[in-house]
């Protein structure tokens, strides 16, 4: 029985098998390398080529994002441990600036929220008070509404829109309680660090933002 010798080059999606070529396919086919046209052998190409791009700026914006992070605590504990100051704000988030004042480093820390089974009691009430309202016809209310309790494609609550109507000022008990439900049923159940940069050319000139995010680049 003749031994199988298998070589595989990721760089290119080619496998070769006791010599010869093959491409797999999305069903995990061995495809003959001869049989695999230009036109999707160029498109194989291009995506490596792009995604070995993209990982390679992935690992770099991760190590930049560690060491800014690094960097940040190394100075606090210094000023901890010189002077006996703690840097940092409400929940954590600090700020730190360049001596001429033209560049500013901000760390935010945002809390992430989840929601209870008292949500589906505000949402109850909330319909009451719109199918009651429903004569005096308040669209804007129904379209925010609407949106909030919308989930997106991972089955998740438009959080933005949650906070709008929490913003709402409707002297309505039913809509009072709704509230205080939507309130109950928050749960923190962790937290995510932001690293934001800024920069300007003058003191006067308003701050502009240094972004590391492709589709803002």
């Amino acid at each position: 029985m003749e031994a199988v010798i298998i070589e595989e080059k990721p760089e290119t999606g080619v496998t070769v098998m006791n010599g010869r070529e093959f491409m797999t396919d999305a069903k995990g086919r061995l495809v003959p390398l001869a049989n695999v046209s230009a036109q999707d052998k160029l498109e194989d190409e291009t995506v490596r080529k792009i995604i070995g791009y993209a990982k390679e700026l992935n690992a770099q914006i991760a190590r930049f994002r560690d060491h800014t992070i690094g960097d940040m605590n190394s100075f606090d504990a210094l000023l901890a441990q010189e002077y006996g100051v703690f840097k940092g704000g409400r929940k954590g988030n600090k700020t730190y600036h360049s001596f001429d004042g033209l560049m500013r480093v901000t760390l935010q820390v945002a809390d992430q929220i989840t929601f209870g089974p008292q949500l589906q009691i505000a949402k109850t009430l909330i319909d009451e008070c719109l199918n009651e309202w429903s004569a005096d016809s308040r669209p804007e209310i129904q379209a925010i509404v609407t949106r909030a309790f919308n989930t997106d494609q991972e089955g998740k609550i438009n959080k933005s829109e949650l906070f709008m109507l929490l913003r709402l000022d409707i002297p309505d008990d039913r809509w009072n309680r709704a509230m205080d439900a939507i309130r109950a049923s928050m749960r923190v159940t962790g937290s995510k660090e932001y690293v934001r940069f800024h920069y300007r050319e003058k003191v006067e000139d308003r701050w502009m933002p240094i972004t590391i995010d492709l589709a803002n680049a």
